[in-house]
């Protein structure tokens, strides 16, 4: 008697540990209903447990309660390497083939039964190795969310729309940052600089910003190589001599005096797109063909060689604020880099 009445009061226990989350979110049909914008539910709602419990090589993740991210939050894992459609289909051919033959001799079905389990470890070895890739896609999926949220709060907190800068090239500015920094290629964690090339060179838009301290340093007139466009740069180059700008991540490096009086170089480190920058002479320096005084007589800002040049009034603070290390981004919406580049998609 005393054992059936534990196993009553453990199946009880049970029923009411998994039924709870629909109870107190008090919609098991539709997952769960909104408890309070932007907050996080303590507990995973029924379909995640249902799910669990019917797909028991399933990870649940933690639920999001508004529901615009619901979605979102239950991403039910797969893996990401897949099993060839022969594989698949085989144990039906390998079945057909076995009924097919053990009329005739039992020699048949043993084949059969030996092919068909043959199979088994074939997919089985397939699930076993898609694991890592599974465990791997997820975290970056994780990362990847968080330097979205992070950069969200300091573009608002910064007010870096009011001062022109697209939000789209500061995210992905932030995720590039973040992905030199795991590589260890960033001396000056501090200071990030990015190039719109998005907007009209008739146009403030390189921004320097003091990452430390949500601050931006400077903003001013940049301008584009010769070969790239007139008001906006349009096209861009990795090759020589092609005087055209070069999208992409850069790691500044020494100074020197050259031609154009203090000057940055800039070292490439987008594989493809910009890491022939310094065979190129590819440099920050200050010239008379930007400006405020340029653009007054002339009606436009004048073009590089293929180097972000600064006007000279300007150029020696801030080479000075961004040398020995520091992040450089040139951003332009084009997809083909964005959807390529080495830094952007680690």
């Amino acid at each position: 008697m005393r054992v059936l009445t534990n196993l009553f009061l453990k199946v009880t226990v049970s029923s009411v540990v998994l039924t709870a989350p629909a109870v107190i979110d008090g919609s098991p049909n539709a997952g769960g209903s909104l408890l309070g914008k932007e907050a996080e539910s303590p507990y995973a709602s029924s379909v995640v447990i249902k799910h669990y419990i019917d797909h028991l090589k399933i990870w649940p993740v933690h639920a999001y309660v508004d529901r615009k991210s619901m979605v979102m939050s239950f991403p039910y894992i797969t893996p990401a390497a897949s099993v060839s459609p022969a594989i698949l289909t085989a144990p039906a051919k390998s079945v057909a083939s076995a009924t097919s033959v053990a009329s005739a001799t039992s020699v048949g079905s043993a084949t059969a039964s030996s092919s068909a389990t043959s199979i088994e470890k074939k997919v089985a070895v397939s699930k076993a190795a898609a694991a890592p890739i599974i465990a791997s896609g997820w975290t970056k999926s994780v990362a990847l969310r968080r330097l979205l949220r992070e950069s969200d709060y300091i573009y608002d907190a910064m007010g870096l729309e009011r001062e022109g800068l697209s939000q789209t090239a500061f995210e992905y500015a932030w995720r590039g940052y973040h992905n030199l920094l795991k590589r260890g290629s960033i001396r000056k964690r501090s200071v990030l600089s990015v190039i719109d090339f998005s907007q009209s060179s008739s146009e403030k838009r390189m921004y320097v910003i003091d990452i430390r301290h949500r601050r931006l340093l400077y903003r001013t007139y940049v301008a584009h190589g010769q070969n790239s466009g007139a008001e906006y740069a349009e096209t861009f180059s990795n090759e020589p001599e092609s005087f055209k700008s070069s999208l992409g991540f850069y790691v500044t490096r020494t100074t020197y005096f050259g031609k154009n009086g203090l000057s940055l170089r800039l070292d490439g480190v987008d594989n493809g797109y910009n890491d022939r920058a310094m065979s190129r002479n590819i440099v920050l320096h200050g010239c008379s063909y930007v400006g405020d005084d340029y653009l007054d007589n002339f009606g436009a800002t004048g073009t590089s060689l293929g180097c972000p040049a600064l006007p000279s009034a300007i150029s020696g603070p801030i080479i000075r604020a961004v040398r020995g290390g520091s992040c450089l981004f040139i951003y332009h919406p084009t997809q083909e880099y964005l959807d390529h580049s080495t830094v952007i998609n680690e």
